[in-house]
């Protein structure tokens, strides 16, 4: 997979701009607030119509108009494919081809890639939300309909808690909150088992390039933390009947409390380090590191799944690691990824063991070679 170009018009600080990104490793250099993440940003949202950043597409759109666009030409094994990205007060418009898509998620997966970033780190630290929207929008790019599953879950839930709060513990019809807890399991059901199936495959990836950068001095595990236990390879309707128990089994609590406290908006990922959890227990290093591992776990996941690479974005990351997992990353995606990198400055990247890269430089949202 190859980005040959892309175009913005009125997005973030970028009023326009057209460049040609012909080349294996295409270095940003700059100094901070100039545009750099923007760039590499305007590329994840070609690939999830989304932004890493915000929820909000508003901020996307510059000051000076009221929409935004992205456009990307993208070299993919079966052909060229042309992707256009539009964000306005009205919402957002794909096209693929120049044809507009009906949903959104019949858009997304058309481009695939793996970013990372500084804030990354808080996949391993931060909150179960973090690790659940890692989860979507990796799982999102490689299997199709799992978005669209997503949002369907996602409104069941909300029509349910609202029902739970309006109704109060003594005004709940089980005979209504059963139809809605069928919906729930039936969505829910769907998730949890796409996720476990990527999860299995994650671990096997990240612990095995985790032991190659540490020099097989750390063992790094993975553990899916569903909101009820669950076996390994259960069938849909094994885990359906299981959702559907744990249901009743909570009833009382979700009337008192008028929430919903079983399904998938509740599963946890935790990493461990040598058998103890990295949250807890492990260095900011440690930290890291296992965050660097499930990159680089994803790119040899998607491959596996689509059957090409996809795009590797490094936004301001390569300052942050020492010599050795700089080489690593480096030795990773030299030569078979096509890469985009930002940093302040040249000093910050080991410039002597790249090849085919090009040089840019960014300010005030220009980008010269």
């Amino acid at each position: 997979m190859f980005l040959n170009e892309i175009a913005l018009r009125n997005y973030r600080n970028y009023d326009q701009l057209e460049l040609e990104t012909d080349r294996k490793v295409n270095l940003f250099i700059g100094p901070n607030a100039q545009g750099k993440t923007n760039l590499l940003e305007s590329i994840f949202a070609l690939a999830l119509t989304k932004s890493h950043r915000t929820a909000k597409d508003r901020e996307l759109i510059g000051w000076n108009g009221k929409e935004a666009s992205v456009r990307g030409e993208v070299e993919k094994r079966y052909g060229r494919v042309t992707l256009d990205l539009s964000y306005s007060a009205q919402g957002k418009k794909a096209r693929i081809n120049g044809l507009e898509q009906r949903k959104l998620s019949g858009f997304v997966g058309t481009l695939n890639v793996v970013m990372f970033a500084p804030e990354d780190l808080e996949i391993v630290k931060g909150t179960p939300g973090v690790r659940r929207r890692f989860l979507d929008m990796e799982i999102g790019q490689v299997q199709p309909g799992y978005l669209h599953t997503l949002q369907q879950y996602g409104k069941v839930l909300v029509q349910r808690n609202n029902y739970l709060k309006s109704a109060g513990p003594s005004g709940v019809k089980p005979g209504l909150l059963e139809v809605w807890d069928l919906q729930l399991a039936e969505h829910g059901v769907r998730i949890m088992k796409k996720r476990q199936q990527f999860i299995e495959k994650l671990k096997t990836w990240a612990a095995a390039i985790h032991s190659g950068i540490t020099a097989g001095s750390e063992e790094l595990s993975i553990e899916y933390r569903p909101s009820f236990d669950i076996g390994e390879g259960e069938e849909e309707s094994v885990l359906f009947e299981q959702f559907m128990l744990k249901l009743t089994q909570v009833k009382d609590q979700e009337f008192r409390r008028g929430v919903t406290l079983a399904g998938p908006h509740r599963d946890d990922l935790a990493f461990f380090i040598n058998g103890k959890e990295a949250q807890v227990y492990g260095s900011q290093g440690q930290q890291r590191t296992t965050a660097l591992s499930l990159k680089l776990a994803e790119l040899e996941l998607i491959r596996e799944e689509i059957g090409e690479y996809p795009l590797l974005l490094l936004d301001d990351v390569l300052s942050e690691l020492d010599q050795h997992r700089q080489t690593q990353l480096i030795e990773t995606f030299q030569g078979k990824v096509q890469t985009f990198i930002t940093a302040t400055g040249l000093e910050s990247v080991n410039t002597s063991r790249l090849s085919d890269a090009g040089i840019y430089r960014v300010e005030g949202g220009k980008v010269t070679p």
